[in-house]
Formats: C-alpha cells, sequence, structure tokens
C-alpha cells in the first residue's frame, strides 16, 4: 500500500510539473508573439510626432501656412534660410503647410470613425437586444444605405453643404455606419442571452442599465478593432477628396490639397508633391502597423491567451 501511495503521489508531483511547465510555456509563447520589437517602436515614435506636431502647430513660431515668399518660389529642401522643407509654386513654406496639413488630415482620420462608430454602436445595440421590428428597420436602413454609393454620398455632400471640415468629417462618418452597426448587432446578440444579462433582468435592471452596463463593456472591443482599421482608411479617403478638390477649400491646407497643388510641378520640382505624399503613406502605414498589433494583442487576450 505504501508503495502504491508514493507511486501515485510521484505521479501528480509529475502531473503538477508537467502542467506548470505547459502554462509557463504557453505565457512564454505569448509574449514573445505579442512582444514589439525594434520595429514596432519607429511607428509608435513617428504617430507620436506627428500628432503633437499636429496639436501645437500654433505654439512652434512656424511661418503661416498661407505666407508667399516671391524671392523663394519652388525653392528646394534647405535651398532658402527659413525653408527647412522648401517651398511651393507660390512661395509657401512647405514644412508649416505639412505640419497644418497634418491637422486637418489627423482631424478628419479621428473624428469620422469616431460618428460612424458612435452612431453604428446605438443602432446596432438597439437592434440586436430589441429585435423584432427594432432589428428589421435597422436591417432595411442599413441595406439600402449600403446600397448606394459611398462616392455619390461624399459627392453629394460636397456639393450641397460644401467642402467644410466639419462636413467632410461627417460624410466620411456616415459611411462608417453599416458596418459598425452590423458588428454591434452580432457582438450584442452573442451576449444579450448570456447569464449576467439575465441575472440582471431578473434583479429588476432596466434596459437602459444593461445595455449600459452590461452589455456595451463587452460589445466595444470589437469596435475598438474596428476604429484602427478606419483610422488610416478616412487618411486616404480624405486626401483622395482634397485631390479632387471636394475636401476643405484653400487657403486651408490638407495633405491632399498639397498633393493636388504639386502634381502640376512635378518635373521641375517633384518636392512639393512627393514630401506630403511620404509623411501620408508614413502615417497610415504606422497606424497600420500599431493597429494591427493592437488588434492582435486584443484577440488573444479576449481568447483568454494568458
Amino acid at each position: 500500500m505504501a508503495d502504491i501511495a508514493a507511486h501515485t503521489k510521484s505521479a501528480a508531483s509529475q502531473s503538477e510539473a508537467a502542467t506548470q511547465d505547459a502554462n509557463a510555456a504557453a505565457i512564454a509563447a505569448f509574449e514573445k508573439r505579442n512582444r514589439m520589437g525594434p520595429f514596432m517602436w519607429l511607428p509608435i515614435i513617428w504617430l507620436c510626432i506627428v500628432i503633437a506636431l499636429a496639436l501645437f502647430a500654433p505654439l512652434l513660431g512656424l511661418l503661416p501656412a498661407d505666407e508667399m515668399d516671391f524671392m523663394a518660389l519652388k525653392a528646394a529642401p534647405g535651398a532658402a534660410d527659413g525653408h527647412l522643407l522648401g517651398t511651393d509654386h507660390l512661395g509657401r513654406d512647405l514644412f508649416s503647410r505639412v505640419i497644418y496639413g497634418g491637422r486637418v488630415s489627423l482631424t478628419v482620420g479621428f473624428a469620422a470613425p469616431a460618428i460612424g462608430v458612435g452612431l453604428g454602436l446605438i443602432l446596432g445595440m438597439a437592434a440586436g437586444y430589441y429585435r423584432g421590428w427594432i432589428d428589421d428597420v435597422v436591417g432595411i436602413a442599413i441595406d439600402t444605405w449600403l446600397a448606394i454609393p459611398g462616392l455619390v454620398i461624399l459627392l453629394l455632400f460636397a456639393v450641397v453643404f460644401g467642402g467644410s471640415l466639419f462636413m467632410v468629417c461627417l460624410s466620411l462618418g456616415l459611411l462608417f455606419i453599416p458596418t459598425a452597426a452590423r458588428i454591434t448587432r452580432a457582438a450584442t446578440m452573442k451576449y444579450a442571452g448570456r447569464e449576467f444579462v439575465l441575472a440582471a433582468r431578473a434583479m429588476g435592471a432596466s434596459d437602459r442599465r444593461i445595455l449600459v452596463k452590461e452589455i456595451l463593456p463587452n460589445v466595444i472591443w470589437p469596435l475598438i478593432a474596428f476604429v484602427l482599421i478606419d483610422i488610416p482608411i478616412a487618411i486616404v479617403v480624405e486626401g483622395a477628396l482634397s485631390f479632387l478638390g471636394l475636401s476643405v477649400k484653400a487657403p486651408t491646407p490638407s495633405w491632399g490639397g498639397i498633393i493636388a497643388e504639386g502634381r502640376e510641378h512635378l518635373e521641375s520640382s517633384p518636392h512639393i508633391a512627393l514630401i506630403p505624399t511620404a509623411v501620408m503613406f508614413l502615417t497610415v502605414l504606422s497606424f497600420n502597423l500599431v493597429g494591427d498589433t493592437i488588434r492582435r494583442r486584443m484577440s488573444d487576450v479576449r481568447e483568454g491567451a494568458i
């Protein structure tokens, strides 16, 4: 009997040790998979620099973005005193215009997804929680909205309401509503029948409290991943609208507008268009890289990887 007990104890100890080793290996694999290497810090640093310059542009003592220097027309980067990145075809400081243009592009990049996700969150939670005729109405509205080409909506807003920054953010934000609503509806339906929601309803909690306290904290995570995708998309679309002359009007600069102005001078002064293009490219790429990393970590945490 003593031998059997000792053998059982030894087997239990080995099983426990094996479990601990497996857990340690899983944790190490998770940390290795999600560790940000040196190349991942570069996009974060770039975004911090771009956002900081855009936020504090009025405090940096930059040259006015619309001030013309007729003694330095199309000056190359560093060729004229006081113009670090050179000037455009009207003698305006390109560094200042890129920084102030970033204020417009980044505002659209953050505001448009926020508008779309905010409205989509309300519609999706109402449809997924109440179901019935509310779900039918929201579904028909979303399908109808998706049937209208996005470019038509953007053109309509630009022609009817003008190219103000608010209208650009609003028109772009409306395009993000259907996807956000569908994501929210699916997540709400998933959690509406869970035990903690049923328990809250049995305790007499109101629908508003259940939606805000019980369901919203769970459905917000897929939307955060959605926003991280939409920010670079909004920046690129705003640049395309500016290139077509459908975004903010001159003299307010934007990255797309600066690129559009420089396309006519690519042969003589390519820096006018290439510099803002490079800045936009690096910013969008950095948002995509950082967003992919955050989405991957959120997915692992939500799946219980740790």
